[in-house]
């Protein structure tokens, strides 16, 4: 599956309706910061397989998704289990920490 990105057409279902926690990855083409932290998320996604769902959100493309997440700054995860939203941070983390902002909710 790996990652999957997001739009208007697939958010409710890939998104509220997933039965796995989701990882959204906030972020933009020219965002220097989210292109260092797109290998670490596709890694993760990689890893997590089967039990995390992962997906991208290009705010350009998507504003009001990225709106409606109160989405300042990219790049930004936010961790959405039962479309809700558990946990978020902005900025460029290493695996572990954004690890650490899932571990619990799958």
């Amino acid at each position: 599956m790996s990652e999957v990105n997001i739009t208007y057409d697939n958010f409710e279902e890939e998104v509220v309706k997933s039965e796995l926690p989701v990882l959204l990855d906030f972020w933009a083409e020219w965002c220097g910061p989210c292109r260092m932290l797109s290998p670490v998320v596709a890694e993760v996604a990689a890893d997590y397989e089967g039990r995390l769902k992962v997906g991208k959100v290009n705010v350009d493309e998507y504003p009001e998704i990225a709106d409606s997440y109160g989405v300042s700054s990219i790049p930004m995860l936010v961790v959405m289990k039962a479309g809700q939203t558990v946990s978020a941070c902005v900025g460029y983390k290493e695996k572990a920490q954004i690890e650490k902002l899932f571990e619990e909710y799958i």
